[in-house]
């Protein structure tokens, strides 16, 4: 195997033509012979750069709209032949094929014409069939052949070849070579997955994920731990697809942090009141809805102070200046927003290190999606938790029923606690929560642990009593024993709301009834592990 390889001749078709031309013209002058297909010959022609077609080498036209052109001996075979093995050249001799040392390709754009929500037919169109096919050749054969799949290793191999008088070395067709073929994979991760979410199997038999490096990250969720953070493709707006604005690289912790506070805030349509969601290592510790975003954000921040410290904020409506100067008056992390105006802008520029990300619009928290988590040797697939409260799911189970005030509040309560680390208890009290409690093993603990943090922020607050006194409690799940619910009742909650469906479910109704409170079942469990 040759380390150093010159480059003569080098096919180029690629459906991203940004730098194709000052890259072409730059082989050329060094005296690289051009190949090309299509629109990419077309665009080199113009630039007046001499190209040979595809059809030329094949000795036979493109056909079927281009579908058909380079899936072709003369092309594949000037990929594949083994420069080290006498035969393979013999066999390029005796057939007239050329070998081919460069490989530009680029494939389909299908990852963005599925985010377009482009229809099917149009969406099959931008299926690569040639592209991969001829990737995945020259990287196998990258003993001979450099394999390029983007426009940023342009660069980079015209480095190459200056430094080395015309000719690539191993170890850059070898890194070039494993990231063809995690292109490739990538590639038809996306096509797989596209087709499984209109198929019909629940569990289709092999599922592929692939990403795009989006940004390699100082560490993961320890310093000793590294980290790098891949972009899927999918259009939804959030942290993978904001602009970030000002601040500090984000952080592993950031991004997992920024991306549930982001989930959650979005649960409350912007048309009905603005809401600020509060998460701190990836639970919400406020969330609130007000009259202004910088009202909910006071309401928000209320209910665990001292955990907001080194927060992420998210908010459902444009970032306002009042609301900012609120938030800068505590060290916070991230802020996210749909967008912002130059008052918020303004005020966030004195604040250099905190991260302020914009991402022009909310996810939908109703839209279908898959979620993947890695265990030893698998992966667990599940459809995103896309399930949320109407009226119609709610079953009063006690002789005495919710307020109408009681209610909003319940139905609030349960929409945040479905973003609360199980077990999760969570009370809420005029639209705001004022105690969460988190990630318990013990659903009693969860509502000991909301109802403690009630008090602390009491305390801080100046208050005679903490806002649990007159609450609504929302569980996650199903109460096992009444424990939890009496626990919720002495810390002065009114109302309960939960899935139900316990064995116990009519012991746990008689202590609601005996206690006063009001209490309904939703028939749907919300666990977040």
């Amino acid at each position: 195997m040759s380390d150093l390889v010159p480059i003569r001749r080098a096919l180029l078709s690629v459906s991203d033509k940004t730098g194709l031309v000052d890259f072409a013209r730059a082989l050329a002058a060094r005296g690289v012979d051009l190949v090309s297909t299509g629109g990419t010959s077309r665009a080199l022609k113009a630039a007046g750069l001499a190209v040979t077609d595809v059809s030329d080498v094949t000795g036979f036209p493109e056909i079927m709209d281009g579908r058909v052109k380079t899936l072709h001996p003369g092309v594949h075979g000037g990929l594949l032949a083994d420069r080290d093995t006498p035969a393979h050249m013999a066999a390029l001799a005796s057939h007239d094929i050329a070998p081919i040392d460069l490989l530009v390709v680029n494939l389909y754009p299908f990852e963005a014409t599925v985010a377009s929500q482009a229809d099917d037919a149009t969406v099959i169109e931008n299926i690569d069939i040639g592209g991969p096919a001829m990737i995945r050749a020259a990287a196998k054969n990258h003993s001979g052949v450099a394999v390029v799949v983007e426009p940023g290793d342009y660069s980079a191999i015209l480095d190459e070849l200056a430094a080395h008088d015309g000719a690539t070395t191993l170890a850059t067709r070898r890194r070039l070579a494993g990231k063809a073929y995690a292109r490739t994979a990538a590639y038809d991760a996306a096509i797989g997955g596209w087709f499984a979410e209109r198929g019909e199997e629940a569990a289709p038999e092999y599922r592929a994920f692939g990403g795009r490096l989006a940004q390699a990250l100082r560490y993961g969720e320890n310093p000793h731990q590294e980290a790098a953070f891949y972009r899927t493709g999918e259009a939804r707006p959030g942290v993978a697809t904001a602009r970030q604005v000002q601040g500090k690289e984000l952080s592993y912790n950031n991004i997992n942090d920024t991306d549930a506070a982001f989930e959650c805030v979005a649960e409350f349509d912007p048309a009905d009141a603005p809401a600020v969601v509060i998460v701190k290592h990836a639970n919400p510790c406020g969330a609130a809805r007000g009259a202004s975003l910088s009202e909910a954000y006071r309401k928000a921040l209320a209910c665990d102070p001292v955990s907001a410290f080194g927060g992420i904020v998210a908010l459902n409506r444009p970032f306002d200046g009042e609301t900012a100067e609120e938030i800068a008056k505590l060290f916070t992390e991230v802020v996210i927003a749909p967008e912002a105006d130059e008052a918020a802008l303004a005020v966030m520029a004195g604040k250099k290190n905190l991260r302020l990300l914009l991402t022009g619009g909310l996810p939908d928290p109703a839209a279908a999606g898959t979620m993947v988590r890695t265990v030893a040797g698998g992966l667990l697939v599940q459809d995103r938790d896309a399930k949320r409260l109407e009226a119609g799911d709610l079953k009063v189970v006690t002789k005495r029923a919710p307020s109408e005030r009681e209610m909003a509040d319940l139905r609030f309560a349960f929409t945040i606690a479905k973003h609360v680390k199980s077990n999760a208890i969570v009370y809420a009290r005029d639209g705001a929560t004022v105690g969460i409690g988190a990630g318990q093993m013990s659903r009693v603990d969860s509502s000991r642990i909301a109802a403690q943090k009630a008090e602390d922020a009491a305390r801080a607050a100046g208050l005679p009593e903490p806002l649990t006194r007159g609450s609504a409690v929302a569980s996650d799940a199903f109460f096992p024993f009444a424990d939890g619910l009496l626990a919720a009742a002495k810390a002065g909650a009114t109302a309960v709301i939960q899935p139900g469906g316990s064995v116990r479910d009519d012991e746990v109704i008689a202590a609601a009834d005996e206690a006063g409170l009001a209490m309904v079942f939703t028939g749907m469990r919300h666990f977040r592990h």
